[in-house]
């Protein structure tokens, strides 16, 4: 192949493995880079901030469900991105992540912006590395690219020296290769799970997004419709099991280990599936399994199967085809099966009675109607946490690719999240719903959407304070028989008031504050009707 600059080849090979966008912010270091690709179809989608940047790409990763691509600049840039990348990293988000330096050649000069940006990415990727060869530059994208997509997902990063992209190299362009992972347990591993699922009558299924990486919503819910199973999501951000399905349990939390162990302690048997058990801040250090309950866990992930408790059979293997094949096992069995006592059977899903909504709060009268007027194909991205639950009476997550929630711990993912969906999917209306608090963690992306025109809407759910604090403190007190008193100062953002109407609009983004239950109706026809990005300021307290 005829030789090129390294910072010529990079972007033929980011043509070669379908790239569309480079979310970024630029710098010094790789200005070469950067100049470089104004010749080759790929648009740089600007951000003010580095972690607005990752959020962006970690949406767009996921509603594509194909790598997105990142630019940071060297360890500041890094550093600022840190946070969502941990993200993107416990959520399995397929990031290809690229930084410059200003060369190997000043490595001895320790001088200005110096770091080693491996050691900094890699307790937030999957594999951190630096090129050092400009032969061996497009090699280590494919292997990034190969590193990223494979199951575990996640995120990688690459250091690009400047000296390095500025060589010439000869090296082909290939599309990177990604191994198939769709592989199925052989005959009797399938029948054991089979069997021990069927033991005893109350039998419990804890899924995660694993679910919908393998497109296994449909044998899932087979295999929970024969057991007879109630199904709980476990670090379940996406849809992997209708929420409006009878067998539907709801989601464990993310804090606390004795709530999930009120839910999993009287299972005799209980499947595990596409995802690691339990994700909470605080664990229990216990297994909160009964005595002799029969567990099986399906992953790809080897890693998280008996991470932290024992189970009875461990397949690292395709969740959509092992549950098809377990599904079809159950079903040969079920005539010599007796149903279990007190099971769930499943039976269509009936709607809520029309209720009035006179009595109704700003925050439930708002995603009522949203509900109500909102398009059958509406995608929802949920960062309300402490606001979700009217989200989830009123726009119930169903369909595959059409709901995403926050995930790993980070805040701030609602924004950006939503644009890099809109980028993915610009067709479909897209709406995130986020927090007062979290939203400021990555305002500035309203400027990226405004300069982009990304017509995603975004709602603020506005009670002035970190109302999940709150109620972790509330726990806190109780576990330790501290008598409730007033909430730290930390905890406030009453003062001064956010204006978060007048802060979109200096970034270029429209928008309409709501206080009071009259003004819920204006607001949702003028979000809807808005040709572009568009922020309601929801003040619920």
């Amino acid at each position: 192949m005829e030789s090129r600059p390294g910072k010529v080849a990079v972007f033929e090979q980011f043509a070669a493995d379908g790239m569309k966008y480079m979310f970024g912010n630029p710098g010094t270091v790789e200005q070469g880079l950067l100049d470089a690709g104004r010749e080759f179809d790929l648009d740089y989608i600007l951000a003010l901030q580095e972690s607005v940047a990752v959020g962006m790409a970690d949406g767009y990763a996921r509603a594509t469900q194909r790598p997105a691509l990142v630019q940071l600049h060297t360890g500041v840039g890094l550093g600022n991105g840190i946070g969502m990348l941990y993200q993107a990293l416990r959520g399995g988000s397929p990031l290809v992540v690229i930084a410059g330096d200003a060369g190997i050649r000043y490595d001895a000069m320790d001088a200005q912006m110096a770091v080693d940006l491996v050691a900094m990415a890699e307790p937030v990727t999957k594999f951190a590395t630096r090129v050092v060869d400009p032969g061996s530059v497009l090699r280590v994208l494919r292997r990034a690219v190969k590193i990223a997509m494979t199951p575990p997902r996640g995120p990688v990063f690459v250091g690009l020296p400047a000296d390095v992209l500025d060589e010439l190299t000869a090296e082909p362009v290939v599309p990177s290769s990604i191994p198939s992972t769709r592989v199925l347990p052989e005959p009797s591993l399938v029948a054991a799970a089979a069997t021990r699922l069927l033991a005893g009558p109350r039998r419990l299924i804890l899924m995660g997004d694993g679910v919908a990486l393998s497109g296994a919503q449909r044998e899932l819910t087979s295999v929970a419709e024969a057991l007879g199973a109630e199904v709980w999501g476990v670090n379940s951000s996406e849809v992997n099991f209708d929420t409006t399905h009878p067998l539907y349990g709801g989601g464990l939390g993310h804090m606390f280990g004795a709530a999930s162990a009120r839910v999993v302690q009287e299972a005799d048997s209980v499947l595990i599936v596409g995802t690691y058990v339990f994700p909470e801040v605080f664990p229990s250090l216990a297994s909160p399994f009964k005595p002799g309950a029969q567990l099986v866990h399906i992953d790809l992930d080897s890693y998280e199967i008996a991470k932290n408790f024992p189970v009875d059979l461990g397949i690292v293997a395709d969740p959509k085809l092992t549950l098809g094949a377990i599904a079809k096992e159950l079903q040969r069995r079920l005539p010599a099966v007796p149903a279990p006592a007190g099971a769930v059977t499943a039976a269509p899903a009936v709607a809520e009675p029309p209720s009035s909504d006179i009595d109704d709060s700003v925050l439930e009268r708002f995603v009522r109607r949203l509900g109500e007027r909102a398009p059958e194909d509406l995608v929802l991205f949920d960062e309300a946490l402490t606001a979700s639950p009217p989200l989830a009476r009123h726009l119930p997550p169903r369909h595959p690719g059409r709901f995403f929630q926050t995930r790993g711990g980070s805040l701030g993912v609602g924004i950006p999240g939503a644009l890099g969906i809109k980028l993915a999917r610009p067709e479909l209306p897209v709406v995130a719903f986020t927090g007062d608090g979290g939203s400021m963690y990555t305002i500035q992306a309203l400027w990226t959407a405004a300069r982009y025109g990304i017509g995603a809407k975004f709602v603020i759910c506005n009670n002035r304070r970190y109302r999940l604090l709150d109620q972790n403190i509330d726990q806190y007190w109780s576990e330790l028989d501290i008598p409730r008193h007033q909430y730290p100062d930390a905890f406030d953002l009453s003062s001064p008031d956010i204006g978060f109407t007048e802060l979109a609009g200096a970034l270029g983004v429209p928008g309409r504050r709501v206080t009071r239950l009259y003004e819920v109706d204006g607001a949702i026809e003028a979000m809807l009707a808005h040709d572009g990005p568009f922020l309601v300021d929801l003040v619920i307290e």
